[in-house]
């Protein structure tokens, strides 16, 4: 089960590369797959690659293992997989076009 203390320091790191439109959802009792979608926004193939290294990089540190990456070598769309936190690193335009905070609308915002 991941804590608090895990996602303050998942939503640290991403703010330290200065992701965009950063949004935590809760999953919890909504998804068999994760507990929370970390789902944030960079201006550019290069940025959204710098948060993501940056985020593998960070993690383990406080305890949260990166289980599998996905869409590094494209930087459209990053897929971090931490088993109980998902982290989506995303384009505009891909954030824009797949939506996934209405995708997954009975999810709760959380507020750290």
């Amino acid at each position: 089960m991941i804590k608090s203390e895990q996602l303050k320091a998942a939503l640290h790191a991403v703010e330290e590369k200065k992701a965009r439109d950063v949004l935590l959802l809760d999953l919890q009792g909504i998804s068999v797959v994760t507990d929370f979608f970390l789902i944030v926004t960079g201006n550019s193939s290069t940025q959204v690659k710098a948060i993501s290294e940056h985020l593998e990089e960070k993690l383990p540190a406080h305890g949260i293992q990166v289980l599998r990456v996905e869409g590094l070598k494209e930087a459209k769309w990053v897929l971090l997989d931490c088993g109980d936190l998902i982290v989506h690193v995303m384009q505009d335009e891909e954030r824009r076009f797949y939506n996934l905070e209405r995708l997954w609308g009975d999810a709760q915002v959380v507020h750290l």
